[in-house]
């Protein structure tokens, strides 16, 4: 295996490899019950009329290894965007290799070059590889915040209680 990889922009032909590293991480995450998504949702998602949600993918040898998807999001409090990254993910037997560091890199790039004034993710209290890394990084923890969501049945049920 050559220790060389490259990040590039996902294009409509990677939908394949997308939804094959969605699952890989879903898998990795213990949470692969929860990966519904699509070929057809992420074709929509990343390459529709107004895409919304953009993807970087590590390739080692021509093969994608890992992906990085990633959404703008804003702040009130600072009235600046920033960049909220949803996946980051490198296959474990490539990981080691720096491809983690450069997807979070490339994203701070962006932010630095259009502004904005955070970059944010979350990560499963066990993963301690994960937290760790993201500590070397400068990363840290948002211990006070705490996530909130509605799905399913209780989200139907809110959205029909609207007046």
């Amino acid at each position: 295996m050559s220790k060389g990889f490259s990040l590039r922009d996902a294009t409509e032909a990677d939908l394949p490899e997308i939804n094959r590293l969605v699952r890989a991480l879903a898998e990795y995450e213990k949470l692969l019950h929860e990966a519904v998504g699509t070929e057809d949702d992420f074709r929509q998602a990343l390459f529709g009329p107004n895409p919304t949600v953009f993807c970087i993918l590590a390739e080692v040898e021509g093969r994608a290894v890992g992906q990085c998807i990633w959404f703008p999001i804003f702040s009130t409090f600072t009235g600046r965007h920033g960049l909220y990254v949803e996946d980051a993910f490198v296959e474990p037997e490539y990981r080691g290799l720096g491809i983690g560091e450069a997807f979070f890199r490339h994203c701070a790039g962006i932010c630095v070059a259009r502004g904005w004034k955070r970059m944010e993710w979350q990560v499963l209290d066990w993963n301690e590889p994960a937290i760790r890394f993201y500590r070397k990084i400068g990363a840290r923890g948002m211990d006070e915040w705490r996530v909130q969501r509605v799905t399913g049945e209780a989200l139907e049920a809110l959205a029909a209680t609207r007046g």
